[in-house]
């Protein structure tokens, strides 16, 4: 692996039996990202661009190849390892929030800390202190439900950037939301990236986001090509 690469893919190949019969959907994936670098996966719809996302992550198994997190690869882990490897590496934008209804939007930031093991006090501390840079912190105390679109996506992405991950998966971050606010989440992924040097690997619709990203990769009847 190279010694700046965060996430690299070699052969990445991910087959479903459908009626019968072997349907591959990711062919021979190769790829790799660097510190800090930000990446746009786009391509039509039905080319297995959140599968791909989902074996980045650890959240699914590969039918052949390999996925490295900071030199790990996450194929040959236990369910705990990735887990943990995730937690210490890894954060996650969904295109739907994925908050937790019962929780105030400070608990819900805190939670990959307290996963972590870190002190309630502390977790509480750095939580308060992301979301007032994503402009949230008159919403700390509020539930989901008492916030708009704009601001549960906001918390989602402090969420996602507490634990101060090297890379972020974003999986359609701003397709529920409106221009003004995708805007605003535009805007706050990519000065988080210079900021913390986070790299972003962005599954997105998107053609303005994706644009001022380093690179577009377009994922194609299976396989991945630079655009």
């Amino acid at each position: 692996m190279s010694e700046h690469a965060i996430l690299q893919c070699r052969n990445l190949q991910k087959r479903f039996t459908e009626g019968g019969m072997n349907v591959e959907v990711l062919s021979h994936i190769n790829f790799t990202v660097a510190a800090g670098e930000r990446v746009a996966i786009v391509g039509s719809s039905g080319q297995g661009k959140s599968t791909l996302l989902h074996l980045l992550g650890g959240l699914d198994s590969a039918s052949g190849g390999e996925v490295l997190v900071m030199g790990e690869d996450m194929m040959q882990l236990s369910e705990r390892q990735r887990s943990r490897l995730r937690n210490s590496t890894l954060g996650f934008i969904y295109q739907f929030h994925h908050l937790l209804a019962e929780f105030t939007a400070l608990e819900n930031v805190a939670m990959p800390l307290l996963i972590r093991g870190v002190s309630p006090v502390s977790a509480s501390e750095s939580a308060a202190e992301l979301l007032d840079k994503v402009g949230l912190n008159h919403r700390c105390h509020h539930k989901p439900g008492e916030m708009s679109g704009g601001e549960r996506q906001r918390a989602a992405v402090a969420r996602a950037l507490v634990t101060e991950p090297k890379c972020v998966l974003a999986d359609e971050p701003t397709g529920n939301l409106d221009r003004k606010n995708a805007d605003h989440i535009y805007n706050l992924m990519l000065e988080l990236n210079q900021a913390l040097n986070t790299s972003f690997v962005v599954v997105t619709h998107e053609i303005s986001l994706a644009q001022r990203m380093d690179r577009i990769l377009v994922l194609d009847d299976g396989e991945l090509k630079a655009q």
